[in-house]
């Protein structure tokens, strides 16, 4: 029996209390100004000096450095003067060959990685059998590097496109492929118990429950792959390519032209941090049930 039952009045009083200090505590200075007492332009600033301050101190000590002569400015130019030489090879267009060779190099050896990669990885992952018997050669050629393979590819393929590209394609196959296979071992089982129980097939399970389920881990395998692309982009266009960022890097370098050599430095960096946000914002769109936080 409640408390309600045998006093109502007293009943009355505490419903009665509760309602005038929810009522004082919504309507008091302090409960309206507490959430907002920070200028939303102020917590905004907090929250990129928070995630970025570290970069932009070390962007800051490397201007003044450079400028001041704690450096030596022939080695490392101030971000200004590589930000000029970014700026006048793009307009100029000295950059932009170069930019468009290299993201078609990449692009393609990524998106054949991405089409052997991810069928045979969900295939070998749901596959047992195929995955025992292909997993040592696998192991063997991932452990083996793609840049110690390169003269092999050449040897091959010749010095033009061909040899470049495969040797990228190379190495983001890998990544994209193990990352597969992952996740789709990782499955819950439970899951797939139960859609059986309901009466699914093999073709409505893997699409209805393996395939999602297996897309975070791919994502990550791609935006692994995303940037090895770039990395051995650089070491194939060193070797037999006159075009390319790769290229213009060890081009300045040669000539000393510092300031065009960090910027083209800099633009595969931008380059980089653009495939990877893009890479994000695919998933954030395709997986929004596995973040439900995010």
């Amino acid at each position: 029996m409640s408390y309600e039952t045998i006093n109502p009045s007293l009943a009355a009083g505490f419903a009665t209390a509760r309602r005038e200090a929810l009522a004082k505590s919504s309507t008091s200075p302090a409960a309206h100004s507490r959430p907002n007492s920070v200028p939303r332009w102020r917590r905004l600033l907090g929250a990129i000096v928070a995630r970025y301050g570290l970069v932009l101190t070390f962007l800051a000590f490397w201007q003044v450095a450079s400028t001041v002569g704690w450096v030596n400015a022939a080695v490392f130019p101030p971000l200004d003067v590589i930000l000029s030489a970014l700026w006048d090879g793009i307009a100029g267009g000295a950059l932009l060959d170069d930019i468009a060779i290299s993201l078609q190099r990449s692009g393609i050896a990524f998106a054949a990685a991405v089409a052997v990669g991810i069928p045979l990885g969900l295939f070998m992952g749901q596959v047992r059998l195929v995955e025992q018997a292909l997993d040592p050669v696998l192991q063997l050629f991932r452990q083996t590097s793609a840049l110690a393979l390169y003269p092999v590819f050449i040897l091959l393929l010749g010095l033009g496109e061909t040899s470049k590209v495969f040797v990228i394609f190379w190495a983001t196959l890998f990544p994209i492929l193990l990352s597969t296979i992952g996740g789709v071992k990782e499955v819950d089982r439970k899951l797939i118990e139960m859609a059986r129980t309901y009466g699914a097939g093999s073709l409505a399970v893997f699409r209805r429950v393996v395939l999602p389920a297996s897309v975070p881990a791919i994502f990550v395998g791609l935006r692994l792959s995303a940037t090895t692309a770039l990395l051995l982009l650089i070491a194939a266009e060193m070797i037999g390519a006159n075009k390319g960022i790769g290229f213009q890097v060890m081009n300045a370098q040669y000539n000393f032209q510092i300031p065009l050599m960090f910027a083209s430095i800099l633009l595969l960096a931008l380059l980089g941090l653009a495939a990877n946000a893009l890479l994000v914002l695919i998933q954030r769109n395709l997986c929004r049930w596995s973040a439900p936080n995010a």
